[in-house]
C-alpha cells in the first residue's frame, strides 16, 4: 500500500527547545517562551540509544521538536496533572522486567516480553505530528513498528472488531493513581481503544523509542501506541495488556466525561471541545496559532476509514 508523505510543514516550523514551557509558563505567555535552556529546570538526560532507519515515506519533511520540549511538557496523568509532573516524578517507574499480554478474540493469545518485542519486530523511525486535545502540538521522531505486525502474530478472529489497551496499574510507581491524589478523577487503570481497522492501519505505531533512544518514562516507557491522526490521549502509554473484543471498549476519558472526549477523537477543526475551539492550535514555542488540519493532516491516508460517518456525532 502506497502511503503518501505528509509534507505540509516547512523547515521553519521547527520548535526550539529553549522555548519549552511548563503549564504555568505557557499561561504566562511570550516571556516564558524566551527562557534559555536549563533556566529554572534540570537538563534533559539522554537515555539508552536505540537505532532505527527513518521511514521517509511515513515521515514529515521537517526537523522535529527537540528532545527537551518533548520530554518535559507532557500529559501523563499517572504521574500528575501538571505538564512538568511526568518529568519530575517518572523516576518511580520500573520498565524492566516488562511484558504485554495480547488476548481476547484471538487464536493464539500470548505474552510478549519487552526484550522479545525488540527482537521480533524490525524497528523504524517515523516523524509524526502530535496534536493534543488541549490545542497544542509538537513534531516527534518515534521509533517502533506497525501495530498490525503484532496483531497478526496472535491471529484475530472474525469476531474481533475493536482493540483495547490497558496501562499498568501500580500506585507505588504511578503517584497519580493513589487514592485522593489531587487533580485526577480517572478510573484506573487507564484504558484506551481503537476500531480494529484503525489499529491495523499502517500509520498506527507500537512505539518503543524516540529521538534515537529508548522511550523516556514520562513519554510512556517502555511501550506505547501512537495514532497520529487522533488527539494524543488516544495513544495509550506504558501498556501491559492488549485485548481484542467485539464491543466498543469503555475508555478512560470517555467514561470520565463523555460529552468532552468521544471514542473516536479524530483531530477535527470543525468540532470544538466544549470548553475551547479546535479550529487552531499552538505549536509549542511559537507565538501565533496555526490552523488545525482535519485528521491532523493525515486525511489523504485515513479519511476513507470513516466514509459515510457523521464525524460531528462520532467525535
Amino acid at each position: 500500500m502506497l502511503i503518501k508523505r505528509a509534507g505540509r510543514f516547512t523547515w521553519s516550523d521547527v520548535t526550539d527547545p529553549r522555548c519549552l514551557l511548563s503549564r504555568r509558563a505557557l499561561l504566562a505567555g511570550a516571556a516564558a517562551v524566551a527562557l534559555a535552556p536549563g533556566q529554572g529546570r534540570a537538563a534533559t538526560p539522554r537515555g539508552a540509544p536505540l537505532g532505527a532507519a527513518r521511514n521517509a515515506a511515513l515521515s514529515l519533511a521537517e526537523p522535529p521538536t527537540k528532545l527537551e520540549h518533548a520530554t518535559t511538557y507532557n500529559n501523563f496523568y499517572e504521574f500528575g496533572v501538571d505538564k512538568d509532573d511526568p518529568a519530575r516524578l517518572a523516576g518511580s517507574l520500573r520498565t524492566r522486567p516488562w511484558s504485554v499480554r495480547v488476548e481476547g478474540l484471538v487464536r493464539t493469545p500470548r505474552t510478549f516480553d519487552i526484550e522479545e518485542v525488540l527482537r521480533l519486530f524490525p524497528l523504524e523511525e517515523r516523524v509524526y505530528a502530535l496534536r493534543c486535545v488541549e490545542a497544542w502540538s509538537m513534531v516527534i521522531p518515534w521509533i517502533g513498528f506497525p501495530l498490525a505486525s503484532l496483531l497478526k502474530r496472535v491471529e484475530p478472529t472474525g469476531s474481533a472488531r475493536f482493540v483495547e489497551f490497558t496501562t499498568l496499574l501500580d500506585p507505588k510507581q504511578f503517584p497519580g493513581q493513589r487514592p485522593g491524589f489531587f487533580g485526577s478523577s480517572l478510573d484506573w487503570p487507564y484504558v484506551e481503544g481503537l476500531r480494529l481497522d484503525e489499529a491495523l492501519h499502517p500509520l498506527t505505531l507500537v512505539t518503543v523509542g524516540m529521538y534515537g533512544q529508548v522511550l523516556p518514562n514520562q513519554n510512556g516507557a517502555p511501550i506505547r501506541v501512537v495514532v497520529p491522526w487522533k488527539y494524543g490521549f488516544k495513544s495509550a502509554k506504558s501498556i501491559v495488556r492488549i485485548r481484542l473484543v467485539r464491543e466498543q471498549p469503555a475508555t478512560s476519558w470517555a467514561k470520565a466525561n463523555p460529552r468532552e472526549y468521544g471514542f473516536y477523537s479524530n483531530v477535527n477543526p470543525a468540532v470544538s471541545h466544549p470548553r475551547w475551539s479546535q479550529a487552531t492550535e499552538r505549536r509549542i514555542g511559537e507565538f501565533r496559532r496555526r490552523p488545525t488540519l482535519p485528521f491532523n493532516g493525515y486525511g489523504d491516508q485515513v479519511a476513507s476509514l470513516y466514509a459515510g460517518m457523521d464525524l460531528r456525532r462520532h467525535y
